[in-house]
C-alpha cells in the first residue's frame, strides 16, 4: 500500500540502461539527501543497487539496441513489465520515476496514472528525433519531467506538462579529470605517444558488431603511426570475457581499463566511439572522435523511416552540425575509419577546430547540478 507517512515513502524507479543506472543513482543520492527515509525499488544496475535500491531486474538484462534486436529478450522484458504493472496495481508506490527507456516506460506511466500514482520522468524520450507525437501521450500520463538537452524544453511548449531543463547529468559525474600526462601514467601508458581510445559500446551486440572493425582499424593506424598506443575503457555492463575473444585475435597490445573510464578517455588524442552517451563523455573531455553505429539492416531501415534528424551522434545533434564524422552501417569499415582517425591525428589545424567545437557543445549543456535540480523536482512532486 501507498504510505500515508511523508517520512516513509516508497518509490519505484526504472533505469533500463547503463547510462540510466548512472544518472539514476545520482538522482537517488540527491533525493535521499533531501529525505533520508525514502525507499526505492525497480530496475537498475550496480550503481542503483549500491544506493540501496532493491532491484526487481538488472538493467544489463534489459538493454537492447535496434528494433529487431529486442526480440531475443522480449519474453524476459515483458515478464518484468507485467511484474511491475502488478506492483503498481496491488502495492502502489508514492512516486514512479522513469529514466529514458521510453518503449518500456511509457506503458508504465499510463498504468501509474490509472491508479493515481504520480509520475516523474527524468531524461526525456527522444521525441525530437522520432515519434514526435509521443509528447502528447506524455502530457496525459506524466506529472513532471526534467530534460537534459538544451533544446528539449522548447519542444514541450505546446503541451500542458511541467518540463524543465536541468542541465546534463554528465557534468556532475565527470569529476576530477587528470591531464593527458597524468591520465596516461595512471593507465600505464606512455604520455608522449599518440593514443587512440576505443569505446565500442556497453552491450554485447555492440561489441560484436563494432569492436572487430575498431581493432582492424587500430592495426592500420599502428602501421601509419608506429608509436601509436591503444586504450579501451570497459563499460560497467561488460566483463573482460566479453572482449577477450576479439582482443585475443588482435596483434596489438590493448590497454583495457576498468572503472576509470574518464581517465582512459583523457589519455587519448583521438577516439573511435559507438553512438550514444559515450560521444558526449568524449566531447566533454574535448577528445576528437569518429562515431560508429551498426545494427541489423532491418532495424536500421525501419529506424531511418521514422528518424527526423540529419545526424545520429548526440554530439553532432547538439552542435547542429557534423563535428565528429559518422560511420553508419556499411560505412563501419576498418580502412575508412583508420583513414579518418589518421587525418584527425595528423592535421593540427583540423584537430584544433574540432576541439573548439567540442568546447561549444559542452557550454550548451548547462551547469553542473542536474541531479540536484531533478531531485528537487521529484521531491516536490512527491510532497505536493
Amino acid at each position: 500500500m501507498r504510505s500515508d507517512n511523508p517520512q516513509n515513502m516508497k518509490i519505484m524507479i526504472i533505469a533500463g540502461e547503463a547510462s540510466g543506472d548512472l544518472h539514476g543513482s545520482n538522482l537517488v543520492r540527491e533525493m535521499l539527501s533531501l529525505n533520508q527515509n525514502l525507499s526505492f525499488y525497480g530496475i537498475g544496475g550496480e550503481r542503483l543497487r549500491e544506493k540501496g535500491v532493491k532491484l526487481v531486474a538488472h538493467s544489463a538484462d534489459m538493454a537492447v539496441v535496434g528494433l529487431t534486436e529486442v526480440f531475443s529478450k522480449l519474453g524476459f522484458i515483458l515478464k518484468v513489465r507485467r511484474q511491475l504493472m502488478k506492483s503498481l496495481r496491488e502495492s502502489p508506490p508514492d512516486l514512479l520515476i522513469l529514466i529514458d527507456y521510453p518503449d518500456f516506460n511509457m506503458p508504465l506511466a499510463k498504468t501509474a496514472k490509472k491508479y493515481g500514482i504520480k509520475v516523474f520522468y527524468y531524461i526525456s524520450p527522444q521525441v525530437w528525433a522520432w515519434r514526435k507525437k509521443r509528447k502528447y501521450n506524455l502530457e496525459k500520463t506524466v506529472d513532471s519531467m526534467a530534460v537534459i538537452l538544451p533544446f528539449e524544453e522548447e519542444i514541450y511548449r505546446d503541451v500542458d506538462l511541467d518540463v524543465r531543463f536541468v542541465g546534463h547529468p554528465l557534468l556532475d559525474v565527470m569529476g576530477q579529470v587528470y591531464t593527458k600526462e597524468e591520465s596516461s601514467k595512471k593507465c600505464g601508458l606512455n604520455p608522449h605517444a599518440t593514443t587512440v581510445a576505443m569505446l565500442p559500446g556497453s552491450r554485447k551486440n555492440e561489441i560484436r558488431k563494432l569492436l572487430p572493425e575498431m581493432l582492424r582499424a587500430s592495426v592500420m593506424l599502428k602501421d601509419k603511426i608506429p608509436d601509436c598506443q591503444f586504450i579501451l575503457p570497459l563499460a560497467d555492463t561488460l566483463t573482460m570475457n566479453d572482449l577477450s575473444h576479439y582482443i585475443g585475435q588482435c596483434p596489438l597490445d590493448i590497454a583495457v581499463i576498468e572503472r576509470d573510464t574518464y581517465d582512459a578517455i583523457a589519455c587519448a588524442d583521438g577516439a573511435m566511439v559507438a553512438s550514444g552517451t559515450a560521444t558526449l563523455e568524449t566531447a566533454l573531455l574535448e577528445v576528437p572522435m569518429i562515431i560508429v553505429y551498426k545494427i541489423s539492416p532491418l532495424s536500421y531501415m525501419l529506424g531511418r523511416m521514422c528518424i527526423g534528424v540529419d545526424n545520429i551522434g548526440l554530439v553532432n545533434i547538439i552542435a547542429g552540425k557534423t563535428v565528429a564524422p559518422e560511420f553508419i552501417q556499411g560505412e563501419v569499415d576498418a580502412g575508412k575509419m583508420a583513414e579518418e582517425v589518421f587525418h584527425i591525428l595528423t592535421d593540427t589545424a583540423r584537430k584544433t577546430a574540432i576541439k573548439t567545437e567540442l568546447k561549444r557543445v559542452k557550454e550548451k549543456l548547462g551547469e553542473p547540478g542536474a541531479a540536484q535540480r531533478a531531485a528537487a523536482m521529484a521531491v516536490k512532486l512527491l510532497q505536493g
